[in-house]
């Protein structure tokens, strides 16, 4: 554990870009009221409508809704890339509203550079944030090792398969010195053997790296087996329909998924998903 010890010690000592002072009495991430509108085919679109959600320190927390209910949209205003029509986003208490690269995030693709070998993509974002090559790799290879990428470190990425390429993306993203991980999907184009495997590879990762992670899915089952907290969504504009805790003790092995309370859960969730048919039917009805 030492090299994730030199990593926690490199993350307290680098000057932050906005002075912050953690206080763990803060949330980590403050969404306050956030809306977005914007303009498609001649008309007004409003993406997501008053969003409001504090996230504490080291929480996994899953978003899920329908197909279009804004949740890339709100993924991009929390990233920086997008400024919000109206709302802010706090971390540690400081606004950072429309600035990027304070959080980090990785999309569905894996989006690794085909020209470098799979050691210099995971080190990729240290390097971005100033690291250089060598320390950079002094950092990653003993963690490539621990995290089963070991063996392929010298491979490119066109000789990986889907899964493993995903794990060089989700390293590459947890040593990038941000506490916010957004991940948007990553597993959603992997096979459900692999996809599981990931998704217990990836709660190894968060354990170890104490990370603050927002999760999109579609899946709820995988929203329900990662999270401590899950919020849905409504359909558009996105507005935050229901949040409610995952009490299913950790660690979590495949038989949760049978247990009474996970079904309970399953159930809740999909009650709140289709919420709008079900009274659609009730008023044709």
């Amino acid at each position: 554990m030492h090299q994730l010890s030199q990593l926690s010690s490199r993350r307290q000592c680098m000057t932050s870009p906005i002075g912050i002072v953690t206080n763990k009495a803060t949330p980590k991430l403050q969404l306050s009221t956030l809306s977005h509108r914007f303009e498609a085919g001649g008309q007004s679109v409003q993406a997501i409508s008053n969003i409001s959600l504090d996230v504490a320190p080291g929480r996994f927390v899953s978003l899920i809704g329908q197909s279009g209910c804004g949740k890339s949209t709100l993924f991009n205003i929390l990233a920086g890339l997008l400024k919000p029509t109206s709302g802010s986003v706090l971390l540690d208490g400081n606004d950072i509203t429309g600035r990027a690269g304070l959080v980090s995030y990785m999309l569905q693709k894996d989006l690794l550079l085909p020209w470098r070998t799979v050691l210099d993509n995971v080190i990729y974002g240290l390097e971005i944030q100033g690291t250089d090559r060598k320390t950079a790799r002094e950092i990653a290879e003993p963690l490539m090792e621990r995290y089963g990428l070991g063996k392929f470190k010298k491979h490119y990425p066109n000789s990986l398969s889907g899964g493993m390429r995903q794990r060089a993306a989700l390293l590459r993203t947890l040593l990038c010195n941000n506490d916010v991980i957004l991940l948007d999907e990553p597993f959603a184009a992997l096979d459900a053997q692999t996809r599981f495997r990931m998704q217990e590879w990836l709660l190894t990762l968060w354990k170890d790296f104490d990370r603050t992670v927002l999760f999109v899915t579609h899946d709820v089952d995988e929203a329900i087996f990662l999270s401590d907290e899950i919020c849905v969504l409504s359909p558009r504009p996105g507005r935050i329909a229901d949040r409610f805790e995952v009490p299913l003790p950790r660690p979590r092995d495949r038989d949760v998924v049978t247990s009474p309370d996970f079904v309970g859960l399953k159930q809740r969730c999909l009650d709140l998903l289709f919420a709008d048919e079900h009274a659609g039917g009730s008023r044709a009805a």
